[in-house]
């Protein structure tokens, strides 16, 4: 057994950064098809729903930074290309057409119902391998993700 460049051990940590960079690739989709969401909502709550999707995207680009970097930081390299991406992530894309509000809701419920429960798989992975800083990053993703889907579901009922 030999220790990370943090003094982890890295035949756990292998597991741990596999996980993580399913996630990041997943972010990488997610943070594509909020994109696609954004420019294609059409309907009765379009501004609402615009902006709202304009603050996931953003959040979602801030979150892939801080996956690939915690990559780094345990001494791996993190997935950078779009063909890795799609090779890695669970998330399907979305075609461009118009969609209406509530269906823009139910994309993104499910498509955060995903990102919690990776989450919440990686943050035991982490915990198992004495990962803190990973387990913090899941715990910090997990409460946005359980805060988010309430008022996802708050908005249509």
């Amino acid at each position: 057994m030999s220790a990370s460049v943090i003094g982890l051990s890295d035949d756990k940590i292998q597991g741990v950064v596999k996980a993580l960079n399913t996630y990041l690739a997943n972010l990488g989709v997610l943070d594509i098809k909020l994109h696609n969401l954004h420019w294609n909502v059409e309907g009765q709550n379009f501004f609402s729903l615009h902006a709202k999707l304009e603050e996931f995207y953003d959040l979602a680009g801030e979150d892939l930074d801080e996956v690939a970097e915690r990559i780094l930081t345990l001494g791996y390299r993190p997935l950078a290309s779009l063909k890795d991406f799609m090779a890695s992530a669970t998330l399907s894309e979305l075609p461009s057409k118009a969609v209406k509000g509530p269906e823009v809701v139910d994309i993104v419920e499910g498509d955060f119902n995903a990102m919690l429960k990776q989450s919440r798989e990686i943050l035991t992975l982490a915990e198992e391998a004495k990962d803190q800083g990973t387990v913090d990053l899941m715990a910090g993703f997990i409460g946005r993700y359980e805060k988010t889907l309430w008022m996802l579901r708050a908005y249509k009922a």
